[in-house]
């Protein structure tokens, strides 16, 4: 029986691609993709597709693409794919709920901690040979007790960031679309606000939502000028929920005290003016970056991709058949 193709845009670390080939043909491009377009012109030919979060699968890849059958993206989230185009091409989507919850909350508070406490400032400081001797006003931070932790989305991440909070003894308010059981909000420890009293009570304002048209720029400079001065904003989601020109501004003016980033607007690119910032903590989109989780990712994937292609089943991850993106 011929076997099925499968298109792969990366070099996945684990096993997981190694067993699909064992059922199916499959074709990896380390290189990835430029364009829509150069996927567009890969496609035809193949049933199925692995792609990453930078590889947008719209209308035209997936018009051109006439054999294909299942995309199982390398992701929780999957604002790169047209859900959309996706139900009407007959093509099955699948992601990896679940799997990066945890690693990315502990990044977030990894974040939150050297954002606080000059972690990484501390380090340049003295790397630059500018370390002296202690002294008690040297590289002053914040107390994690003194602050008040406003969580925005309160998905599975948002969740596991508010679940670390009460083992600091950090008061936590969290803003999301819908409220958590009251049960939930109490293990917690913490209480639901509307976004913009949440941005003006919290003194660290951390990201959990998933990027779409009502979330691109949430955090914009409207909403910037609304938090508490001298607060800090992180962002482990996607990087367009939050004007980084904006953010720029907010941060050069004193605003805000500071920022954790590992996403970007326009990633892999990063506004040039944060590159200076002593007050920023930057990082290349490590939220999941353990070998524990990215391996267990690609695991999800190639078995999404088996149950289609050669079990002929559809996988309990099916965002198109049930008709709903889950939050991360």
């Amino acid at each position: 029986m011929t076997r099925k193709r499968v298109l792969v845009l990366a070099d996945l670390p684990g096993r997981g691609v190694e067993r699909l080939a064992e059922v199916c043909e499959v074709e990896v491009r380390p290189q990835g993709v430029d364009s829509e377009d150069e996927l567009a012109e890969l496609l035809p030919g193949f049933h199925g597709l692995l792609p990453l979060l930078m590889h947008r699968v719209g209308d035209k890849a997936l018009g051109a693409a006439d054999n294909l059958e299942v995309v199982a993206n390398y992701a929780v989230g999957v604002d790169n794919i047209d859900l959309e185009a996706a139900r009407r091409h007959d093509v099955v989507v699948t992601n990896t709920p679940g799997v990066l919850t945890e690693d990315t909350a502990d990044l977030t508070w990894a974040l939150i901690l050297s954002s606080l406490r000059g972690v990484v400032s501390g380090d340049r400081f003295l790397r630059r040979g500018d370390y002296y001797g202690w002294s008690p006003k040297l590289l002053l931070g914040r107390s994690l007790q003194s602050i008040v932790l406003g969580i925005v989305g309160a998905g599975r991440i948002g969740q596991a960031v508010l679940h670390r909070a009460a083992a600091f003894g950090v008061e936590t308010l969290y803003a999301s679309r819908t409220r958590l059981p009251k049960e939930r909000e109490k293990a917690l420890g913490t209480e639901r606000r509307e976004l913009a009293e949440l941005l003006g009570a919290s003194d660290v304002v951390s990201l959990h939502l998933p990027l779409d048209e009502t979330t691109r720029h949430l955090i914009d400079r409207r909403r910037l000028a609304a938090m508490r001065p001298g607060s800090v904003l992180i962002n482990t989601a996607r990087g367009p929920l939050v004007d980084e020109a904006a953010l720029v501004e907010a941060l050069t003016t004193g605003h805000l005290a500071g920022a954790g980033l590992d996403v970007y607007e326009h990633e892999p690119r990063v506004h040039p003016d944060l590159l200076g910032m002593e007050n920023v903590v930057l990082l290349p989109h490590l939220g999941s970056a353990t070998r524990e989780t990215r391996i267990r990712m690609a695991d999800c994937c190639c078995e999404d991709l088996t149950t289609v292609l050669v079990e002929g089943q559809r996988p309990a991850r099916d965002l198109v058949c049930n008709l709903s993106i889950p939050r991360p």
